[in-house]
């Protein structure tokens, strides 16, 4: 009942209070579950997971890097949320604080994402303060997340945008990915495999698929 009344909160737009047991579980860098509600974080932009960085003839995931970084930070913490919006995977969009602390200020001006730009100009300035101290993603090269999933669709198509439920098919069995999961990003689909997309979770349970656990 108290996660039912508080995404009742969130779609009102007012504040969401996290009930006495449910705290912070960061996703990655952008998007956090609070009370049960998965939140994509108001004004940011982060790398996507599997997205790769470089530095120093070096690679590595840079979508998984940088959730660690955030997850040190916020994880288990208690977050109040102001509504946004809502995104077209059906996550609540929010700004959401810590301690007082606006959690995409932090993120931004550790480096840890960009300024979204297209949506806000909100931390433009705390973007610009980590570029200048080259903290985080300014230390390395990195392809800007948008860039990367443009390039990601172009070469892994889904059918139409309703139908982004990705069918993978791998040890573990027949599982489905909805997007904003961990292994969302990464995950790749290929039909000759008898991998395929989905519309909604119900047909890919009809299907066989069952849900990744995160």
């Amino acid at each position: 009942m108290v996660r039912i009344l508080s995404l009742l909160i969130v779609l009102l737009g007012t504040p969401l209070l996290a009930a006495p047991n449910d705290t912070v579980r960061v996703i990655d860098a952008d998007t956090i579950d609070v009370g049960g509600t998965r939140v994509r974080l108001f004004g940011i932009d982060a790398p996507e997971m599997g997205q790769p960085c470089r530095a120093d003839g070096r690679e590595w995931d840079c979508g998984a890097w940088t959730r660690d970084a955030v997850r040190n930070r916020f994880e288990g913490t208690y977050a109040r949320c102001q509504y946004r919006d809502t995104d077209r995977y059906g996550r609540v969009v929010a700004q959401c604080s810590v301690d007082g602390q606006d959690m995409g200020q932090l993120i931004v001006y550790s480096g840890m994402a960009w300024a979204f730009r297209r949506y806000s100009e909100t931390y433009d300035l705390d973007e610009k303060s980590a570029a200048i101290a080259a903290r985080g993603l300014w230390a390395v090269e990195v392809q800007m997340p948008s860039d990367y999933r443009a390039a990601r669709v172009a070469d892994d198509p889904a059918p139409n945008q309703s139908c982004a439920i990705k069918g993978n098919i791998s040890s573990g069995g027949r599982i489905y990915h909805v997007p904003g999961q961990e292994h969302y990003g990464r995950t790749r689909i290929n039909p000759a495999n008898g991998e395929r997309w989905f519309c909604s979770r119900a047909a890919a349970e009809a299907a066989g698929w069952r849900a990744a656990r995160r």
